[in-house]
């Protein structure tokens, strides 16, 4: 298994991105929130996991191995692929997923598109006890997070706009989502968009799409 790639990005997509390892460009499935902290000529360096299949090799890549790690143990779900994976992972954060099975939060599943009901019942079920306790939990209890320039919000809009969304609903959502967080919103602060996205992408997911 190819475990990590480290090279320079060569080109960003909505859903991958190109980087180049030893003379060779890999073409690399991440989630907008990955794909966000990769710059065009800089170094990256992600934990990777490869599918193989008869007729493809595709590789997916992580900010790190704790992530890649959620990424595998939710595809031993009946019914869950690697895209649904995936996609879980760009709603949720691995302690997100963590918390959602340990409090059985169907709801918070269901905000994945691709996972209903029943779905989600089967994740309960069959992760239960297999992900571990979330870990990054500040001390009251809330996740931490470093906060999101504004003059990249447009990365995200941009982000969700490939995910599905149209232009006005993506950039509404994000706008709300920094409207009710202005400590998201410092604009001398290095870009982490992972959560405005994935507040947004909830927003989106209640129904204003």
């Amino acid at each position: 298994m190819i475990a990590s790639v480290r090279g320079t990005v060569q080109a960003i997509r909505l859903d991958a991105a190109i980087i180049e390892v030893g003379g060779i460009g890999m073409l690399v499935q991440a989630t907008p929130a990955t794909l966000a902290g990769l710059r065009v000529g800089e170094t990256a360096l992600l934990a990777t996991s490869l599918l193989v299949r008869e007729d493809s090799l595709t590789l997916f890549g992580f900010a790190d191995p704790d992530e890649r790690a959620v990424f595998e143990t939710v595809q031993t779900v009946s019914g869950v692929g690697p895209r649904l994976a995936l996609a879980m992972l760009a709603v949720h954060s691995p302690d997100g997923l963590r918390r959602a099975v340990a409090e059985e939060d169907l709801v918070a599943l269901k905000r994945v598109p691709g996972i209903g009901h029943k779905g989600a019942q089967r994740i309960v079920l069959e992760l239960a006890g297999r992900l571990g306790a979330p870990a990054t939990l500040a001390a009251d209890g809330v996740t931490a997070h470093r906060p999101v320039s504004t003059d990249r919000a447009g990365e995200v809009v941009d982000a969700l706009v490939g995910l599905g969304w149209n232009a006005k609903a993506a950039d509404d959502a994000v706008a709300g989502v920094l409207a009710d967080r202005p400590d998201l919103a410092d604009p001398v602060s290095d870009l982490e968009v992972s959560t405005v996205l994935r507040a947004a992408l909830r927003s989106l997911g209640t129904g204003r799409r």
